[in-house]
């Protein structure tokens, strides 16, 4: 027999969500087993698994140790990865951070060490802000993604309740993204918004946008507005009025003005001098709550950016 206390972090979700977390072993029909079994008591009660839980709950398990034994693994592989984060803001709940071009935000299939969730776990870890041992089933998270080549500001949510309300802001579009791109020429119009339907070939990792609705095809709106043009390339500002993969590369690519850089997209198979990957980056961040954000209503209203962004220092506009 074994008891584990909810801690803050651990509330707020289902009984059985939190066992899926804690042993990462054990399957999920044995779970379930131990549950109908009732080796798994709630404040020693019975319980069924879809109990919500509270802090100060406690959970007596009857079941074997090795599933608690794969549960304090303490070979961490964050620790692998670099401690070193451009941060743009902190605080006891977020880290906004400046993603650089190149890095990856999660380990992917071909699996690298160094990724930016585990520089923020190692960061933490090594402040006292992140224990694996302390956490039962909470580890701290990115609410956004952004592509490896691409950078940009990424949310990292310190505790399960920020991350929960991010993700809730996130989905609803409460958080307002604005990107900096540099495209070859001049648009015809300095500010617009461009519709269109993209389609995506997962093999190719690439996508095409259709004027017209198509099979497979999902909406897209982009707006954009020219900030400067030196005679070759215009600095232009984007926002995503929708989210899908690649949509900035290849919506403006569409209109005849593909980013600088951008191989996949661009006529130009080969990157200018000085470009190693696309001229793209999500520089500025809002917070535009139009509902309660519990614990992180002082964000309201919160505007942060990315100060150098590097294709775009020789223009004077920002």
């Amino acid at each position: 027999m074994r008891t584990l206390e909810i801690k803050k972090n651990d509330s707020n979700q289902r009984l059985d969500r939190f066992m899926q977390k804690h042993f990462k072993t054990m399957p999920k029909s044995l779970m379930y087993k131990y549950i109908r079994k009732k080796c798994v008591k709630l404040n020693g009660k019975k319980c069924s698994g879809d109990e919500m839980l509270s802090e100060g709950d406690v959970l007596t398990f009857y079941i074997r140790d090795e599933f608690f034994e794969g549960a304090e693994e303490k070979h961490y592989e964050f620790l692998k990865a670099p401690k070193k984060l451009d941060i743009v803001y902190e605080d006891e709940n977020i880290l906004l951070l400046d993603k650089k071009p190149g890095v990856i935000v999660h380990p992917d299939k071909n699996y690298h060490f160094d990724s930016l969730i585990g520089r923020v776990l190692h960061y933490l870890y090594d402040k006292g802000e992140y224990d694996p041992e302390r956490e039962q089933a909470f580890c701290p998270a990115l609410v956004n993604r952004i592509d490896r080549n691409t950078g940009g500001i990424v949310i990292a949510a310190k505790n399960a309740e920020s991350l929960r309300i991010l993700n809730q802001k996130m989905k609803s579009r409460e958080l307002e993204k604005l990107y900096l791109c540099l495209l070859y020429g001049r648009p015809k119009r300095d500010s617009d918004t461009l519709t269109g339907y993209i389609t995506k070939n997962e093999s190719k990792n690439k996508v095409t946008v259709h004027p017209e609705p198509t099979e497979g095809g999902r909406m897209i709106k982009t707006k954009y507005r020219v900030l400067d043009f030196d005679g070759k390339y215009s600095l232009a500002e984007v926002e995503l009025l929708t989210g899908r993969t690649h949509q900035i590369r290849a919506h403006m690519a569409y209109i005849g003005h593909p980013l600088v850089g951008d191989v996949k997209y661009s006529k130009n198979k080969k990157a200018p001098d000085g470009f190693k990957h696309q001229a793209l980056y999500s520089y500025k961040l809002r917070f535009d709550f139009k509902t309660d954000a519990g614990i992180l209503n002082y964000l309201n209203g919160r505007e942060f950016e990315v100060k150098s962004v590097p294709f775009a220092k020789t223009f004077n506009t920002i």
